[in-house]
């Protein structure tokens, strides 16, 4: 990452907010600083070019001392950079430069507060970074920008020398270059074509769990981004035109790179990601160049969770597409022949559920492509997605209450024993209230309680229910495979009473028990693979980055009409009879 503002002046103020100086050392965040690490603040305010060596010595001492005291604190965290701050801030004062060993000291230190330890701590530092007020007296009001911003500092203030320096976290490269510079460290690679004349010395700091203290937010406020490179600093006196950093991809599923440096202006001092100056140079699978104007801090942002390949993407769009095809061609032929059909109250209640799980799998279809459309969008339009979710999600356990419909008709039909019960009316409104009331029911709760928190839709332009902050997906998950789970359990129940059931029947009979057989034998196929299909997409979730999981998901996904249309109702002999007699009356009206 970059910042476009020069490296600032150095504060000499004393203040710290987050330390108290009673004996209790309570702070803001709730949490305690050890008594060392007040000590050392204090001594650190006074420091001179010849305290300063020995006392950076004791602070790395006493920091690796009581390293977990530190990370999982984030008022002692807030303390040491504003030690290191004052160290810095002293040294500059003194007109000191900072040789290698205490240079390395710094590091140590350094890379300690940016280890994975210390992620919860700088979370809630960056969480309550908009309601505290300025930590240290500056115009940066963010304690991570702060510590970027320190190291910004001392990379102004190291002694001329070429050298480097490895910290767990931390590399520094100090080196001397005329013309032209290739500097290769650490999986990443910087070039400066053209700098000025004359000797001049460049430092390069890498950071390799930066994104443990840095927030993700950019220019447009969203946090919905990932830091997926590992974030660079370099300092020169050189006159650059322009420098490009090829770095590696830490996670090769993320998508939509971005170029980016950190503008320590942005949001009224807390900083944030800023593209001006940057973009991309080239990308390919494993890595991403970037070309700057300017040198600071820069990294490579990228958007998560959203699994992207072409090959999967296609077998979607190809599915739904003869999902979509097959649904109409099922719904048409139910209509043409309809009367013919549904010569009984079962066989009448059958098709009922029949057209209705297609119908709502078709509308499910089409909001899928609208939803799709939204992805595709640079800018994103929230209020669209949503609908467009809710919508999806709606028609989704719509199409499962109806398969939960057509099992409990199953179910009466077969206990009932062909006689007396509810009349064809009444199961009809208990299907359409089933069928839709329950799912517009869950539908409209799970909009209500998660939008009001922005929990309701994913952050990275999927239009579909958010499953890391609100698990709001489980409102369509647990209902559709609970409902899956009731099908297979009327399956055995009704599969167990036809076998056993061997007395003689009438003719009427006769054909109510084949729809009921026909309903038996589609929910067979279709319970099982739309079980299958939606437990693939909890394995989506449990494994994110598995490319054959998704590859199952997608292509069992979009072949549900498919199924539908064949198994509900192309393969019913009654139907297929009375098709081909329709088709053959036309044949003779229009050729006579």
């Amino acid at each position: 990452m970059m910042t476009s503002s020069p490296t600032p002046g150095l504060n000499t103020s004393t203040g710290l907010t987050a330390i108290k100086e009673n004996s209790s050392s309570g702070d803001e965040h709730g949490d305690c600083v050890p008594a060392s690490v007040v000590g050392m603040l204090h001594k650190s305010e006074k420091l001179d070019s010849g305290t300063l060596p020995e006392f950076l010595e004791q602070l790395k001492d006493m920091t690796v001392n009581i390293s977990d005291s530190i990370t999982q604190s984030p008022s002692t965290i807030n303390a040491t950079v504003k030690i290191l701050h004052n160290i810095a801030n002293r040294a500059s004062l003194l007109s000191m430069t900072l040789n290698e060993k205490l240079t390395e000291n710094i590091l140590k230190i350094a890379s300690l507060l940016t280890s994975d330890k210390a992620k919860a701590s700088w979370d809630t530092l960056n969480q309550n970074d908009r309601s505290s007020e300025t930590n240290y007296n500056t115009r940066i009001k963010s304690s991570s920008s702060f510590l970027l911003n320190l190291f910004e500092t001392i990379s102004t203030i190291i002694v001329n020398e070429s050298f480097t320096i490895e910290t767990p976290f931390i590399l520094l490269n100090k080196t001397n270059f005329t013309t032209s510079l290739d500097v290769l460290n650490s999986s990443v690679e910087i070039n400066i074509p053209e700098a000025g004349g004359g000797s001049k010395f460049i430092t390069v700091i890498m950071f390799a769990s930066m994104d443990n203290v840095l927030p993700p937010r950019d220019e447009a406020n969203s946090s919905s981004m990932v830091i997926n490179g590992k974030v660079a600093l370099v300092q020169t006196t050189a006159s650059i035109r322009n420098i490009t950093i090829t770095s590696e991809i830490l996670n090769g599923s993320l998508r939509d790179p971005e170029c980016v440096y950190w503008d320590f202006e942005l949001f009224e001092g807390l900083g944030g990601w800023s593209k001006k100056g940057c973009s991309i140079l080239s990308r390919d699978n494993k890595s991403i160049s970037c070309i700057c104007n300017h040198t600071t801090s820069f990294s490579i942002l990228m958007s998560p969770d959203s699994f992207k390949d072409s090959k999967i993407d296609d077998i979607t769009f190809i599915g739904v597409g003869i999902s979509i095809g097959s649904l109409v061609i099922c719904l048409i032929t139910e209509a043409l022949i309809w009367r013919k059909i549904s010569t009984n109250t079962t066989a009448f209640l059958r098709h009922v559920t029949i057209v209705n799980i297609a119908v709502s799998l078709l509308i499910a279809n089409i909001w899928f492509i609208i939803g799709a459309s939204f992805t595709d969008v640079e800018k994103k339009n929230p209020p669209a997605c949503a609908a467009a979710t809710f919508f999806i999600h709606f028609f989704y356990l719509a199409m499962f209450f109806w398969m939960l419909a057509s099992g409990l008709l199953l179910l009466y039909r077969t206990v009932c024993v062909f006689e007396g019960g509810l009349s064809k009316t009444s199961m009809v409104v208990i299907g359409f209230l089933l069928g839709y009331g329950a799912p517009l029911i869950i539908a409209v709760i799970t909009m209500a309680v998660t939008s009001p928190l922005n929990e309701y839709i994913r952050g990275n332009q999927v239009c579909w229910l958010n499953w890391d902050d609100s698990k709001a997906l489980l409102a369509f998950l647990v209902p559709a495979l609970l409902i899956v789970a009731t099908n297979f359990i009327i399956l055995l129940v009704v599969v167990f009473k036809i076998l056993r059931r061997r007395a003689e029947k009438n003719a009427a009979q006769a054909r109510e028990q084949h729809v009921l057989v026909v309903i038996a034998r589609s929910l067979a196929v279709l319970t099982p693979f739309f079980g299958l299909t939606w437990s693939l997409g909890i394995g989506t979730i449990i494994a994110p980055k598995n490319r054959e999981i998704h590859f199952a998901f997608a292509l069992c996904n979009s072949l549900q009409g498919c199924f539908i249309w064949v198994f509900g109702t192309l393969l019913d002999k009654k139907v297929r009879s009375e098709t081909i007699n329709f088709l053959s009356s036309q044949d003779k009206l229009i050729y006579g």
